[in-house]
């Protein structure tokens, strides 16, 4: 099953009515669940449904905000390869979430349709990371202002964003640094 433009902006929208909604009406509910609860939950709704990797790897919003986010995905069987270490393709799904949600946050803020897909992705894997890995990404700003060159020029416009990959609350030595290419256009 597809969805055109307007089936996908009218699931955005109902997101944006649910949560609204949720703390409008229901505030004790939603006071009892933290903000990086529920962005974990949406992400993983999202990634069941939209690109089931993502779902499939559990990943956990630590935090989110519009300048860094920081996401941990667990080493597990669904993560692990045949050394015991965390598989690289795990690894290019938590650099992809850490910058991409971002970018949906300032998409999101932008109430404007805009297409958005990695154009390139390199990586720098410095080390087995032989538990869960933790991927930042402090580039909230260049997306930001991505997101208005996009929304004022209708052209596709690109960024090289930066994450880096950390063992679960070590963040002295990374084990992997990556960067993608972001690639945006507005739509009409």
């Amino acid at each position: 099953m597809s969805l055109n433009r307007q089936g996908s902006a009218k699931s955005d929208r109902r997101s944006r009515m649910v949560e609204a909604h949720l703390e409008k009406d229901f505030p004790v509910i939603a006071s009892l669940f933290s903000t990086s609860f529920r962005q974990t939950v949406l992400l993983r709704i999202f990634g069941s449904f939209k690109i089931p990797m993502i779902g499939y790897l559990s990943p956990r919003v630590i935090k989110l905000n519009e300048e860094i986010c920081i996401l941990r995905i667990p080493l597990a069987r669904r993560s692990r390869n045949h050394l015991g270490s965390m598989y690289f393709g795990a690894l290019a799904v938590g650099a992809d979430c850490a910058c991409g949600l971002i970018a949906f946050d300032h998409i999101k803020r932008s109430r404007k349709p805009i297409s958005f897909v990695f154009k390139n992705f390199r990586a720098d894997f410095l080390r087995r990371p032989q538990e869960s890995v933790d991927f930042v990404c402090r580039d909230g700003k260049k997306i930001e202002a991505l997101v208005g060159r996009a929304v004022r020029s209708q052209e596709r416009v690109e960024e090289i964003v930066s994450v880096k990959a950390f063992l679960a609350d070590q963040y002295d030595e990374p084990v992997a640094d990556m960067a993608l290419t972001i690639s945006l256009k507005g739509k009409s």
